[in-house]
């Protein structure tokens, strides 16, 4: 009999209270609080959703979503005990979990508000879903705008369960900067891996619309327009280049940075980000630092200046000696390859290039219970998308690589 394989899914979300920060977050923050309300219309189509969730937090005012796959069986709820029914009808052993719509709230310019709700978020998880921890692996959403208060997230989350942390696609300064260093060394220091989700940071609390509710309201126009050729290629444009620039910039800043170079033991999880684009990040990063066959290493470019002696041109470089610089020991790739994990959905690209990024770089996550994801279709998007991959590089996509990196292992049969 064939060994079940562990599901290990990358992305999930937890539905948190919709009022759990009015209700918690410090008195004097409340009136800017991220909260929710739900309200129930006729359905825009016949047959269609009835539910829907309007989010109040600064730059995301008004973002409006229809209740979750309530037209396709039970609607999830944030209920621990509905999660793990969820799990097993969709074939997951264990579900790493990362905030919902308090996403766009964590990680603004304004440290006071962002801290108090990672705070409050962290102790929601702690009380309600520490005794699911085997099968549900929160993410702890840790600010990096103040670093001596994130050091100490960090290690009150670590003492309290927690296996990772959860930190801004848009930090508030570049990942290269040595001032991350003390999260770095905390994170190793308490057993902590580092995940990252798409579409959050950046978020400025006196700026009424994000960038993210601009291209979403731009593409709910797109829907209720005719196509035209503009808006095909933007359409294109936006999803193809626009929305890979931040995991590959994360990647150049973290690698160039030298961080994993520093912390070997320290992991880097991009989730949500599909990992098509992958295989050419890393050829083009180890190309930065190779003079190619053929290439003329004596060539020189700059600006020649007719005030200076011919023997002073500082100006003047023979520019491929720049990849002679590379400061680190290892190739870009192979920083990759051994400490970089990007989550993927349905991408069968990415599959196909698993040789090129390393096996381990590639997880798969459901991104449960989101429209976009992949719940109630798991199984058959697996199944699918990985006929013919030999059953050892398999087990370790879609559910090894993360169980070892979390320490997590397989539910033991009631």
């Amino acid at each position: 009999m064939t060994e079940k394989q562990l599901v290990v899914s990358a992305d999930g979300h937890l539905l948190e209270p919709t009022d759990l920060f009015l209700t918690r977050l410090p008195k004097p923050l409340r009136d800017r609080a991220v909260w929710e309300e739900d309200f129930e219309i006729e359905p825009l189509v016949e047959g269609g959703a009835r539910i829907f969730r309007r989010l109040h937090t600064p730059g995301f005012e008004g973002w409006t979503i229809s209740r979750y796959r309530q037209t396709g069986g039970r609607m999830p709820e944030g209920d621990p005990e509905q999660i793990l029914e969820d799990m097993d009808l969709d074939g997951v052993d264990v579900q790493v979990m990362h905030p919902n719509l308090s996403l766009f709230g964590l990680y603004s310019d304004d440290h006071e508000l962002s801290m108090a709700h990672a705070r409050v978020y962290n102790d929601y998880v702690i009380e309600r879903f520490t005794p699911y921890f085997s099968r549900v692996a929160p993410t702890a959403p840790v600010p990096l705008t103040d670093i001596d208060d994130a050091v100490a997230e960090i290690e009150r989350v670590a003492a309290a369960g927690f296996r990772a942390i959860l930190l801004p696609a848009t930090p508030p300064k570049p990942y290269y900067s040595r001032e991350y260093d003390p999260v770095w060394e905390a994170a190793v220091a308490n057993g902590v891996q580092i995940f990252i989700h798409t579409q959050t940071g950046g978020v400025k609390v006196n700026d009424p619309a994000s960038t993210t509710l601009k291209v979403v309201m731009e593409s709910a126009a797109q829907v209720n327009q005719p196509m035209t050729e503009k808006s095909a290629s933007k359409r294109m444009i936006t999803q193809c280049i626009y929305s890979t620039v931040v995991p590959q910039q994360i990647m150049c800043e973290l690698i160039g940075g030298g961080v994993p170079e520093r912390y070997p033991e320290l992991h880097f999880s991009l989730i949500e980000f599909n990992a098509n684009w992958l295989a050419g990040l890393v050829g083009a990063m180890d190309k930065c630092w190779v003079t190619g066959i053929g290439q003329d290493p004596d060539w020189w470019l700059g600006y020649w200046d007719d005030q200076r002696p011919a023997d002073d041109q500082p100006s003047m470089a023979q520019l491929f000696r720049l990849n002679e610089k590379w400061p680190y020991p290892l190739k870009p790739s192979e920083y990759v390859k051994r400490q970089f994990h990007i989550s993927f959905q349905d991408d069968p690209v990415a599959i196909a290039c698993r040789h090129i990024t390393g096996l381990s770089s590639l997880v798969w996550g459901n991104d449960y219970p989101h429209a976009e994801g992949t719940f109630r279709g798991s199984r058959e998007l697996i199944a699918t998308q990985l006929e013919g991959v030999p059953a050892d590089e398999r087990a370790a996509i879609v559910g090894g690589t993360l169980a070892g990196l979390l320490g997590m292992q397989a539910p033991v049969p009631a």
